[in-house]
């Protein structure tokens, strides 16, 4: 299972694009709202998560955890310890863990970047404690995924598709949306 945080204020190409491209991709994904069942975003758009964080149950079953940048959506993310404790999981059962724009800056807060080749959008640099900076717009080491923000959300949704089911997956994918390579 996936599980893609929403809190209010997050930005909503980097959340919608992830959770479209990944059930296209026939993935298990699951929204978790943070801040309530229905969660507005950054530019006023409502989503009714499919859940809110008091019914994720003990993530067992998580393959992944995705944050959506924006702001306020990002502050309100990392001000909810349930999802700082559902990136520490993930994070440390090799599991993997994704963040786009501003939302990287939480994995370097949680000292997570360490020596990690990571990106986040242009002035988040100072937040992405001991990563290895660079000029990739969706950077992938190990298993940490981090994009600079929405103009790439999706080369970022199929970059984890790719990392969880196979780079063929992530092909058909791109290939059915008539991406440009």
């Amino acid at each position: 299972m996936i599980y893609l945080f929403l809190a209010e204020g997050f930005e909503e190409i980097e959340a919608l694009t992830p959770v479209d491209v990944l059930r296209r991709g026939k993935m298990a994904l699951t929204t978790v709202g943070v801040t309530g069942k229905t969660v507005k975003g950054s530019h006023g758009v409502a989503v009714t998560a499919d859940i809110t964080i008091d019914e994720l149950g003990d993530l067992s079953d998580a393959d992944a955890v995705i944050l959506p940048g924006g702001m306020p959506g990002t502050l309100n993310l990392e001000a909810e310890k349930r999802v700082l404790s559902a990136v520490r999981y993930c994070y440390n059962n090799d599991k993997l863990i994704a963040a786009i724009c501003a939302a990287p800056s939480i994995f370097g807060h949680m000292g997570l970047l360490e020596g990690k080749r990571a990106t986040a959008f242009p002035g988040f640099e100072k937040d992405l404690s001991g990563a290895v900076l660079n000029n990739e717009y969706v950077a992938h080491d190990g298993n940490i995924i981090t994009a600079r923000g929405m103009g790439v959300s999706l080369d970022f949704a199929l970059e984890i598709l790719g990392a969880l089911k196979g780079t063929e997956a992530a092909a058909a994918v791109r290939s059915a949306l008539q991406c440009r390579n």
